[in-house]
């Protein structure tokens, strides 16, 4: 096995992956998602896919961008203040997927991969991503499956990294001001070189691969389901959460910005509708209180 890192192959596997994912939604939604070539003045560049007012989805984007830099912004170097200012290279897949259909979930996946050198100008690499699930109106079977795929991704690399990035998942995804979590959580990794380059190249594939058969099942089983105004009120309130961890907590996005990224493709991410409101609460008892009291808590799906 290899430790050497080879970011052609990853660039290779992003692109490939990215075309895949687009296909099997575009499958669902039966419209074409635009394509949006780009390239960045600082270095690089990316392939946008969007979708917008389809008959499934109201909003999605599947990203690929390879981006460099000739010095590591901040957002990144703070934890690792011995690589600031030197060259660096970031690639990945990220996606938000909006569906209109309240009873069908929000769903967000990355896979990415860093490279720099240390203060001897020998290579720094690491990966990093996951996938998470953000329901309106939970279903105890979707999100089963939906946990239940992230734990298959991962298993052939041990035992210890599901649990371990699930547990990591439900801590990221906090919206610490609002004392709940974003969604339902599901796997979520960075800083990974645990392995050698090539065992970690191949975890990251496997929680990429999985994405697929972890939502598109899911997606399918609601995208037709029946509502009303009532649940797609719910679900544009429940979206201002969406919005605020977006825009407060997530480091991608920080990074993005922070290292002169292309800001239509960073903010792909925000529903088009959103309401917020003025210390609302659901009705005890209410559908929309169960989302509360069933789904919004950390617990072992897979014991559900």
């Amino acid at each position: 096995m290899s430790s050497t890192p080879s970011p052609s192959a990853v660039k290779a596997y992003l692109l490939d992956l990215q075309s895949r994912i687009v296909q099997a939604l575009e499958a669902q939604d039966g419209k074409p998602f635009l394509t949006d070539s780009w390239q960045r003045p600082e270095g690089g560049g990316g392939i946008s896919r969007l979708i917008e007012e389809g008959h499934v989805f109201e909003r999605g984007g599947v990203n690929f961008s390879h981006v460099t830099g000739a010095a590591l912004p901040p957002s990144a170097a703070a934890a690792r203040p011995e690589l600031g200012g030197k060259p660096w290279e970031a690639m990945g897949v990220s996606l938000v997927l909006h569906p209109r259909n309240p009873y069908a979930p929000t769903v967000h996946m990355n896979v990415r991969f860093f490279s720099t050198v240390n203060s001897a100008d020998e290579p720094v690499w690491w990966f990093g991503g996951g996938m998470d699930l953000t329901p309106y109106y939970g279903n105890v079977d979707d999100v089963r499956h939906f946990h239940q795929v992230c734990h298959d991704a991962l298993a052939p690399f041990g035992s210890e990294l599901h649990p371990k990035f699930k547990a990591w998942c439900d801590e990221y995804f906090y919206l610490k001001h609002r004392k709940e979590p974003r969604g339902v959580g599901g796997i979520f990794f960075d800083d990974f070189n645990a392995l050698d380059f090539d065992d970690s190249f191949a975890m990251m594939r496997s929680a990429g691969d999985a994405f697929i058969d972890a939502y598109v099942p899911i997606l399918a089983r609601r995208k037709d389901a029946p509502y009303g105004e009532r649940e797609r009120d719910f679900q544009a309130y429940r979206r201002g959460r969406y919005v605020e961890f977006n825009l407060v907590f997530d480091r991608g996005t920080h990074f993005g910005l922070q290292s002169g990224g292309r800001t239509e493709a960073i903010l792909m991410s925000m529903p088009p509708i959103v309401k917020w409101r003025y210390d609302w609460h659901p009705a005890e008892g209410s559908p929309e209180a169960a989302l509360y009291t069933d789904f919004l808590v950390h617990r072992d799906w897979l014991q559900a």
